[in-house]
């Protein structure tokens, strides 16, 4: 009978044991995930003002060059020269639309916290198997 109890105590302080380790785990994949959703944060503030800077930049040089050209196009045909001008605006859009697909189709977020999650995952079926 003692034996019994004395594997029963057992069995409750390897399970207190396992369940600390699968709480410390839990919150250093936590901890993790905390810092990644920081850093994306900042990557996209980061990007998005960097974007809106580019983007201003662009318009007001986009607006003196459309400018030129038509005053120096003026001559020859306004028309002709406005509708090629929107031509090569509709070509950089599309083109600049297409990159933007491809990028967020690339984007990963979270990559090093789904990594080690998968890592955890393996490494604890392989201990239960």
């Amino acid at each position: 009978m003692p034996d019994t109890l004395g594997g029963g105590q057992q069995v409750v302080a390897t399970s207190r044991g396992i369940a600390l380790q699968l709480l410390t785990i839990a919150e250093n994949r936590l901890a993790l995930a905390t810092v990644e959703v920081q850093e994306e944060r900042n990557r996209l503030l980061h990007a998005t003002f960097l974007a809106l800077g580019i983007a201003g930049c662009a318009l007001l040089s986009g607006m003196v060059i459309t400018t030129a050209i038509v005053l120096a196009g003026w001559a020859w045909s306004p028309l002709g020269v406005l509708l090629i001008l929107a031509a090569g605006y509709i070509s950089a859009a599309t083109a600049m639309c297409w990159l933007l697909a491809r990028h967020l189709q690339q984007w990963q977020s979270f990559a090093a916290s789904l990594d080690q999650l998968r890592k955890d995952r393996i490494c604890i079926a392989e201990i239960l198997a």
